[in-house]
């Protein structure tokens, strides 16, 4: 049937598809008639009605198997029954007795034939029979029907409880938050309160201490400027005279009086002449009584170090060399300056130039140290979007919905939340809010602004990304992640606390901005007075204002130099030492500028600083200083912002980025970009349900991105480490939206908990595969988080509150039962903070490993990280127990924030934290109940294979279970590199996959192999790896 719909649908329409049929045979088979069937299509909206389609309408109606109407046995032999009991009453028995029928014994009923009065009597005794045996059939089919209904009616039940169930927990969550916020607001107003009456206080005691030297210190100041003002009156008077009464003979008294101004001013000159020679190079006794009244201002040059000792031993060196000849022998016997040659060097071919809206002989832009210099006013109308102030608010005022184009550094994140600030936008309470696709640059947006508007970060201008919230109830500019808003719509679906919102960076096109154009697009037409802004870096504005119902575009001009761009000429085979050695010749062939380096991740930065830092030591003093910047998410904010700091004189910038330097930041004086053409990427195999972080070509449309970055200040160049041919063959020309390559599972979730249960009609911009969303479904089905309806249900809703995965937020909540979610919630914290929780300095690598090794406890990685977390903690946090076991403090000290957070939000859903530090079963049940998916077994070759799509994997080297290699394990992810490696993997029993998800696996699946025949040394005996916890 199914290959014959597919024939004709490709013959009607040009296409045909599996999942497309299949639709059509169910809506045929609910079709009454072919006219309904018909209608039934043209509801949809989806085909054309035609004649054609009619026929095939027809056709398929006709050929669908038809349920012809039989009733049952049960049913047939009680009517029988029925039939020959009334018939057999409208008889009478006759007598053997002559005389009877002669008395006139007339029978009112029809005569029967003398064949069947003869057998009535058996008859009717085999119908008494069928009877009574029609019955038994009736009464046992009656019964299964009974239970039948009766489970059916019990699990209604239950669904519908369960509904409730959830709907009165979501009501319990919004009276939690509006009570939250009643309480907040007092406690602020108090504290508020409290705060200016101790400010009042200090002030009047400050103003009593500090009034006394502020009026020395402007009496001073005005004296100085006094001073000057009398010098250069009386300088002028004296002129006046000599030029009025020159010629004329003065008296004895005049002469006298101008003789005395003359003495005054020479006197004060030679006074201002002596404080000039004060500033020379000269050495004075300090002495403690004397306090300097001005600041030593020093000469440049002597501000190098040990200045002072160097000029002495160059004079007294040179004083004890015998010279011959002319003074200036020396600068011609000079020796010639060498460049430096370098070991290894890249040969690069200039391909044809990126043009720029400015040329190359225009003026540069500022420096960041220039635009220090100016006010914050002078540099906010340095950008190039002030000019379009007023025409991008009155396009705002006319239109809900906007387009804004405009290049990164253009300013439109940092500037078109304050233009609307002082529109009025912020009126009434209501708040303006910007998202972010990450969480740098939700933070670093965030204090700038902050610093324009000459408010404190966290008051009137905030942020709020993942486990870290800097707003206030005064907040009314706030930034924050994509993943963020989505949140904020579980407890405000109509965002009616935001006057604006914009979604900057749109052309990113992370999974979570792909959401929002779907729901923000929903709520605009809902609320007309929400203001919907959508701001994209790139060129594919018009794909935005077709998505939102063809909405005007607002370009803002950019300012960029033209670039050029150089290819190598041969494939290099290791971009990371291809982008140190290009680094390192630029430095030493390149006239001055910052360069950007563009890598895929935290591992790869490091690496490239290692070397780097190695080879310019080799180097030494033949080169100039090279400064050497990272910057990715998970670096800390004091080290993130060196990279905005200003270059010193003579020397060089380079920074390590991952992608995030691409559009989201922008960093000033960078006139050379190394692109080596890859970055990470989410991959997601719907078939295996395995997700993993691949190393991934870049597009076409990222390459431009970031060869763009090198002429923002001047006329840059751009190296890509890779050939002309592979960027115009094997490059694509658009990166592939990640709602497409990911997996859907915390989106589903979150979006059934919005009460948006038709996912398939979701107005997404790019539509994800089926067969993903179909696997996010039954994922979240098999978790408990939907039901056999597809609905949500209370477990669901409790899980859709954790800002993690839904695997872990079901571990989360399955220690509940197993009374050890004190242990669970340090677990997850430590998972979270993306295994950088022990580093390993390659001169101390026994010293790191045996530390490594002593944290090591019987069960598997989640309990090592139970205990390096707990003994952390006895020690009160302390920084000194990190550093001595090497543990880096800043992967745990966010470990411990997300910890808090996760325990705020245990309260939130009425799970009470308890502790069993002594059962490891109940840690680890409960763990198995949130990732029953990632199960692998050992085989009898001696490999894992994970338990449904058996691919082989392989335990991490840095696992505490490497050697032990137990039958059965769970392992937190998959991560690929030479081969699939489970990474924090956790002993399990078999039984408890059937205890924790018995709809997911069959006994047959987790047959125990342990009694079969193992090959030698492959495998160890079940009592040998079975051990007391």
């Amino acid at each position: 049937m199914e290959t014959w719909v597919n024939d004709k649908l490709h013959d009607i329409l040009g296409i045909s598809d599996k999942y497309i049929g299949q639709f059509l045979i169910g809506l045929a088979g609910k079709s009454s008639s072919p006219s309904d069937y018909v209608e039934k299509l043209r509801d949809t909206g989806t085909v054309d009605i035609d004649t054609k389609m009619v026929n095939f309408a027809h056709e398929l109606w006709n050929k669908m198997p038809r349920k012809a109407v039989v009733e049952k046995l049960a049913r047939v032999q009680e009517r029988e029954a029925l039939e020959l009991q009334k018939k057999n009453q409208s008889y009478k028995l006759l007598s053997d007795d002559d005389s009877d029928a002669e008395e006139g014994y007339t029978v009112p009923v029809k005569k029967a034939k003398r064949e069947g009065k003869r057998q009535f009597r058996r008859k009717q005794e085999s119908s008494d029979d069928s009877s009574s045996e029609a019955e038994q059939n009736m009464d046992r089919d009656d019964d299964r029907d009974e239970s039948s209904e009766d489970s059916e009616e019990e699990l209604e039940k239950a669904r519908k409880q369960d509904l409730e169930e959830r709907d009165q927990f979501a009501d319990r969550l919004r009276k939690k938050d509006k009570d939250h916020q009643r309480q907040v607001m007092s406690k602020s107003d108090k504290k508020a309160y409290e705060e200016a009456k101790k400010r009042l206080q200090l002030e009047t005691e400050d103003r009593k201490r500090i009034i006394p030297e502020l009026r020395k210190k402007s009496r001073r100041d005005y004296l100085k400027k006094r001073n000057v003002d009398k010098l250069e009156d009386l300088e002028a008077e004296l002129m006046d005279e000599e030029y009025l009464f020159g010629d004329v003979k003065l008296s004895k008294k005049e002469r006298r009086e101008k003789d005395y101004k003359k003495g005054i001013l020479t006197l004060a000159k030679d006074h201002k002449r002596a404080k000039d020679l004060e500033k020379v190079n000269r050495y004075y006794m300090p002495k403690d009584d004397v306090k300097p009244t001005e600041k030593y201002e020093e000469d440049p040059v002597e501000k190098g170090v040990n200045y002072e000792q160097k000029k002495w031993e160059e004079e007294h060196v040179g004083a004890a060399i015998m010279r011959f000849g002319a003074k200036d022998a020396k600068k011609k016997n000079k020796q010639k300056d060498y460049d430096v040659i370098m070991d290894e060097e890249i040969e690069f071919v200039q391909a044809l130039q990126m043009p720029g809206t400015k040329s190359k002989d225009d003026e540069p832009e500022l420096s960041e140290a220039e635009k220090k210099v100016l006010s914050i006013q002078e540099t906010r109308k340095s950008l190039p979007v002030w000019p379009f102030r007023h025409d991008l608010i009155d396009a705002i005022d006319t239109h809900q919905v906007l387009i804004i184009e405009g290049e990164t550094g253009s300013g439109k994140t940092t500037q078109i939340p304050q233009f609307l600030h002082e529109a009025g936008y912020t009126k009434n309470g209501v708040k303006i809010g910007c998202t972010q696709p990450r969480r740098v640059a939700a933070m670093s947006v965030a204090a700038r602004v902050a610093e324009e508007m000459g408010f404190k970060l966290g008051n009137e201008v905030g942020y709020s990304i993942r486990f870290e919230d800097c707003c206030s109830e005064r907040t009314i500019v706030k930034y924050m992640t994509d993943g963020m808003l989505l949140r904020e719509f579980l407890g405000e679906p109509d965002l009616a606390s935001y006057s604006v919102m914009i979604v900057d960076e749109a052309h990113e096109r992370t999974l979570h901005t792909d959401v929002l154009f779907g729901l923000v697009k929903d709520i605009a037409r809902f609320r007309p007075d929400l203001k919907l802004l959508i701001s994209s870096a790139t060129l594919d504005a018009e794909k935005f204002s077709e998505f939102f119902d063809d909405a005007p575009i607002f370009r803002i001009p950019g300012r960029r130099f033209p670039v050029d761009i150089y290819y190598t000429k041969a494939p290099e085979a290791d971009y990371i030492d291809a982008a140190v050695v290009s680094v390192l010749q630029i430095h030493v062939s390149q006239p001055p500028g910052d360069i950007l380096v563009f890598l895929t991740g935290q591992e790869e930065i490091e690496t490239s600083q290692e070397m780097l830092q190695e080879r310019t030591r080799k180097l030494g003093s033949k080169i100039k200083e090279l400064l050497i910047l990272p910057i990715y998410a998970n670096l800390p904010s004091d080290m993130q912002a060196k990279i905005f700091e200003p270059t010193p004189p003579g020397a060089r910038k380079v920074i390590l980025a991952t992608n995030i330097a691409e559009t989201s930041l922008t960093i000033d004086g960078i006139k050379y970009v190394i692109d080596p053409g890859f970055n990470k990427q989410n991959s997601y195999n719907a078939r295996t349900g395995m997700e993993s972080l691949v190393v991934t070509p870049i597009s076409k449309a990222s390459a431009n991105q970031r060869a763009g970055r090198a002429g923002r200040v001047s006329a840059g160049k751009c190296f890509r480490l890779y050939t002309a041919w592979a960027y115009k063959n094997e490059l694509e020309d658009n990166t592939v939206p990640e709602i497409q390559r990911t997996n859907l599972g915390n989106v589903v979730l979150l979006l059934k908990s919005l009460g948006i249960n038709d996912l398939i009609h979701f107005d997404f911009m790019d539509p994800p595969p089926h067969e993903t969303l179909v696997l996010a479904l039954e994922q979240l089905y098999a978790l408990g988080a939907l039901n056999h309806k597809g609905e949500l249900t209370k477990l669901g809703r409790r899980m859709a509150e954790f800002p993690v995965d839904p695997m872990m937020s079901k571990t989360i909540l399955a220690s509940e039962q197993y009374k050890c979610s004190k242990e669970i919630l340090s677990i997850c914290a430590m998972l979270s903070v993306n295994n950088a929780i022990f580093y390993r300095p390659k001169d101390k690598v026994v010293q790191a490993d045996t530390a490594r090794v002593n944290f090591f406890r019987p069960g598997g990685d989640h309990i090592t990280l139970l205990n390096v977390y707990e003994r952390w903690e006895e020690t009160a946090f302390s920084t000194q127990w990190c550093y001595e076991n090497f543990i880096q403090h800043r992967s745990m000290k966010r470990a411990r924030d997300v910890r808090d957070q996760l325990e705020g939000l245990m309260e939130r859903v009425e799970i009470e934290v308890v502790s069993n530090p002594g059962d490891t079963i109940g840690i680890r049940k409960s763990i198995t109940a949130g990732f029953f998916y990632h199960t692998a077994r050992l085989d009898k070759g001696g490999n894992y294979r994970t338990v449904k799509h058996h691919q082989t994997v392989m335990v991490h080297p840095n696992s505490s279970l490497f050697e032990d290699r137990p039958r059965w394990l769970i392992y937190h992810e998959l991560v690929f590199t030479t081969k699939e490696f489970m990474r924090q993997v956790i002993e399990i029993d078999n039984g408890w996959l059937l205890e924790v998800a018995p709809h997911y696996y069959k006994q047959k699946e987790l047959e125990d192999t342990s009694k079969r025949k193992m090959p030698k040394n492959t495998g160890k005996a079940r009592e040998d790896v079975t051990r007391a916890y």
